[in-house]
């Protein structure tokens, strides 16, 4: 099945299932008209005479260099290439995907100047499960995921490396594999690929969905334990968790209290029983 994204709208349900998941990914059609109408944008004042940072001129102490209407593509291919810095373990298949799917959504909202064309190799990428080689540990200075991006852009480029099937290959020959072409960059496009938090924020996700489901468990865990030493519930009263005001603690109590309810464990000690309190861990 086919997940269909809406840039704005994403929700960590939608990108869990990303991470989790091996699907086809699409962007909503609805994007299209924004990010064709930047492009052409950039297009365009990549032909004039005003110096635009990034489009026409090189990078950082290289600013004040005009470049010329016909190197502005290998401007660009040149700026991927040079910040293919990485080095480190490669980060893991799930992650990378998650990564993909966040520059996706961000070229969604029409603001990147990045043609269609490049848009419609990374959702083709993600179908056939071209997944780029990205060095987990590296970048540029502060902005933002140069480097891990860049190693993502330069597969799209057919340089690099790339994975197709479980396999390892130069990325020109894993792109060929899936029937897919390397793009040619235009103006500003390799800007619009690696500047951003694509990388940073797929990980933090992913200690994120991590995080959640190791809380789940530990929900699980405690009243599965209470229940083992036939345990009380009146500490999950309502009433005590609302007084104190913080919904987390609100929401745990309630979930503990959902996941006993019926329990003939705890149905068989409340009368009678000649305990005062639980022990200390479980309370």
């Amino acid at each position: 099945m086919t997940l269909t994204l809406v840039p704005g709208q994403a929700t960590l349900e939608t990108l869990e299932a990303i991470w989790r998941g091996t699907g086809p990914i699409r962007l909503d059609e609805s994007a299209r008209a924004g990010i064709e109408a930047a492009a052409k944008l950039v297009r365009d004042a990549a032909a004039g005479d005003a110096a635009i940072y990034g489009v026409n001129t090189g990078f950082g102490k290289l600013a004040s260099v005009k470049i010329a209407a016909k190197d502005t593509a290998k401007l660009q291919r040149n700026l991927i290439l040079s910040h293919c810095c990485g080095v480190g373990q490669a980060l893991d298949q799930a992650t990378t995907r998650l990564m993909m799917a966040l520059k996706l959504l961000s070229l969604g909202r029409g603001a990147s100047g990045v043609a269609w064309e490049t848009v419609r190799l990374l959702e083709d990428m993600l179908a056939a499960g071209v997944m780029p080689v990205v060095p987990d540990q590296g970048s540029v200075g502060a902005s933002g995921d140069l480097a891990p991006l860049a190693h993502m852009a330069a597969a799209m480029l057919g340089e690099g490396r790339a994975t197709h099937d479980g396999e390892e290959l130069p990325a020109a020959e894993a792109l060929k594999r899936a029937g897919l072409t390397p793009i040619v960059l235009g103006p500003k496009e390799g800007l619009a690929l690696i500047n951003g938090t694509q990388f940073s924020t797929a990980c933090a996700l992913v200690g994120l969905f991590g995080a959640w489901a190791n809380a789940r468990a530990s929900i699980v865990t405690a009243a599965l334990s209470t229940d083992a030493i036939m345990g009380s519930t009146a500490p999950l009263v309502d009433a005590i968790h609302t007084l104190r005001g913080h919904p987390g603690q609100i929401d745990v109590a309630r979930a503990q209290t959902a996941l006993m309810a019926g329990s003939e464990i705890r149905e068989s000690h409340r009368e009678g029983d000649t305990r005062v309190q639980d022990p200390y861990c479980i309370r």
